[in-house]
């Protein structure tokens, strides 16, 4: 039996950057586009400004988590329970630097027994405008029966 296959899109998530859904379903799989930790107004979590030397402030920490709550809010939409249903992550990391951190907030979402599968890696930089803002990205996949 063939599958239907179906893109989605979130009005209340940033918009895609490019002609791409947040997620396309095929049958029970859902694959979750690159999210990052942009907002609907086009700012970024985990991102500020010093107000004494007006330069850029990114959080890994807190971009991770925002990362991971935007992902959890798609499959909620696509009709899973949340994060439970990922089964394969990949993290593209600005900064194996920051793979502490980033570890210590995916951590609190996952165990590694029921986590899903992960790699992650070093890029040379994440899509956006200069200055970048941008320290994190993940792709998933989830698996999500369909309702019958």
């Amino acid at each position: 039996m063939p599958y239907q296959v179906s893109s989605f899109f979130m009005p209340n998530k940033a918009k895609p950057l490019a002609s791409y859904p947040h997620a396309k379903r095929v049958g029970p799989f859902v694959f979750v586009s690159g999210i990052s930790s942009r907002l609907p107004d086009d700012s970024y979590a985990g991102v500020s400004v010093n107000p004494e030397t007006n330069e850029l402030v990114l959080d890994i920490k807190e971009q991770t988590k925002a990362v991971l709550e935007n992902i959890k809010a798609i499959i909620v939409e696509m009709g899973g329970k949340g994060l439970e249903n990922l089964v394969d992550v990949t993290v593209f990391l600005a900064n194996m630097n920051d793979f502490d951190q980033y570890n210590s907030v995916y951590n609190q979402y996952f165990d590694g027994a029921n986590g899903p599968a992960r790699t992650t890696v070093e890029i040379s930089r994440l899509p956006g405008k200069l200055p970048s803002k941008l320290l994190i990205e993940i792709k998933s996949t989830a698996y999500i029966p369909e309702l019958n």
